[in-house]
């Protein structure tokens, strides 16, 4: 035969292997059968068995498992590699338009403060009267009202607006001695004059009694509103001084749409109570009547 034939039947070598396969196999089914019989009829025996091997095979494990992570480390490292230089590359781009729009407001700023030097306006900005608590608010009325334990002996006087850490609350509208009620934002009777924060337009914020408030348009129509735009107060009436932030819009419109007050006074307990940014004059003193003659 010119050939040799490779089957395994003809090579001695293969018929070992085979033969050690079996045996290897048949081991295996012996010592998985002595090992369920084991842990079923001597269970501590078993778990002592089961923790030695554990404890022989952990710094194997332990080590084949550093070396895998090691492996698997390779392409996430290189992909944050490529993630933090890209991202460094947009902070870059970000901090560089930071810079100009701070330029400008600082420029802004600027201009504003001389131009307030020429027009001889000063800026109120007065102490706050105190700081007190909130300690009632009717949330289930369509009127809206809160109650403050501070009053007249403290210098709460009608009148004076009632802000949070967040916005406008409301404004005093009768004192007591030791309390005060606060008429709220969101209450029907509650009308705010605000500007929009992004181009000054001039608006009135007027409670609707259900927790939410309406932004009306001032003078003019078809203006459009952007959701998420923000009101602070404008200074307009001389209750309430510029700048407290008071509603924005839930959803675009036009002329009216809905709003939401950025302060809610049912999630903070302590309130700052002002002083009216333009209080009115005190009324003048009666006129004297002179006695007719005789």
């Amino acid at each position: 035969m010119v050939g040799s034939d490779r089957r395994t039947g003809f090579s001695r070598r293969r018929q070992a292997g085979v033969f050690l396969g079996y045996v290897l196999a048949v081991a295996g089914v012996v010592v998985g059968a002595a090992l369920l019989i084991l842990s079923t009829f001597n269970p501590p025996l078993f778990s002592a068995l089961r923790m030695s091997v554990a404890t022989a095979t952990t710094p194997v494990a332990s080590g084949v498992s550093g070396v895998g992570q090691a492996i698997m480390s390779v392409p996430r490292a290189i992909g944050t590699y490529f993630f933090v230089h890209s991202e460094n590359a947009r902070l870059k781009r970000e901090l560089a338009a930071s810079r100009a729009l701070l330029t400008r407001a600082r420029t802004i700023n600027y201009d504003n403060r001389r131009l307030r030097a020429l027009l001889q306006v000063r800026d109120r900005a007065e102490a706050p009267v105190l700081t007190a608590r909130l300690v009632a608010s009717t949330a289930s009325s369509t009127r809206r009202f809160a109650l403050l334990n501070a009053g007249r002996f403290h210098g709460v006087r009608p009148g004076m607006p009632v802000r949070g850490p967040d916005g406008l609350v409301g404004r005093v509208v009768e004192t007591g001695p030791n309390a005060a009620r606060v008429l709220l934002v969101v209450d029907p009777a509650s009308v705010v004059p605000v500007r929009r924060t992004r181009d000054g337009l001039p608006a009135i914020v007027a409670g609707r009694g259900d927790g939410a408030v309406d932004i009306r348009s001032v003078n003019t129509t078809e203006v459009q509103f952007g959701r998420g735009d923000l009101f602070v107060t404008s200074g307009t009436g001389g209750i309430y001084p510029p700048g407290i932030p008071v509603a924005r819009v839930v959803a675009a419109g036009r002329d009216t749409v809905l709003g939401r007050t950025v302060a809610v006074p049912d999630t903070f307990d302590f309130a700052l109570v002002e002083r009216a940014f333009m209080p009115l004059p005190p009324p003048p003193p009666p006129l004297a009547i002179a006695p007719p003659t005789q």
